[in-house]
């Protein structure tokens, strides 16, 4: 990449977001073996665990990101994600363990997160396109489509029992 384009406010706009995306994995590597914990259904716990391993991948994805633009992977912390994290873990506070309203609960926190990651992630793809830079591209459209469909598990776990459980407790 020559100099000009790695001085560009662009560029450094898409490196300060890459390493608040890096920071924002990691801390939900960190964060969601509570979540896992605190679930009630199996189901949910699965999805959790699963999306815990799907996380490191993407620490890894990124940390390729970052090599592939010569830059060293760093993190920068990312309040949204410390909040939405932080949220999370008061709902546990707040709600009755062993329940369904926990897990609808936890899905609702769960997804917020998960609804962060696709506009953050769906971003970063577009200002590398935009950049022409395809391998950094390619790796975060991976790591998009992974996002949306831990999403779409998080929603069919919800609707296929866990709502409604939940609305008989």
């Amino acid at each position: 990449m020559d100099s000009a384009m790695k001085n560009s406010k662009m560029h450094q706009l898409f490196l300060d977001q890459l390493k608040d995306l890096y920071w924002a994995e990691n801390h939900i590597v960190e964060s969601l073996p509570k979540m896992v914990k605190a679930a009630t259904s199996q189901e949910l716990k699965d999805a959790l665990e699963e999306h815990i391993e799907v996380s490191k991948t993407h620490v890894e994805r990124l940390e390729q990101t970052f090599e592939s633009l010569d830059e060293k992977a760093e993190g920068k912390v990312c309040p949204a994600i410390k909040g939405l994290v932080k949220e999370g873990e008061e709902i546990i506070a707040e709600t009755e363990g062993d329940t369904m309203t926990r897990d609808a609960a936890l899905i609702i926190a769960a997804q917020k997160i998960e609804h962060y990651e696709i506009a953050s992630y769906g971003s970063m793809v577009t200002l590398a396109k935009r950049m022409k830079h395809k391998k950094a591209a390619e790796l975060l459209g991976d790591t998009l489509g992974e996002e949306k469909e831990t999403d779409t598990t998080l929603t069919s776990i919800a609707e296929s029992f866990v709502n409604e459980e939940a609305a008989q407790e």
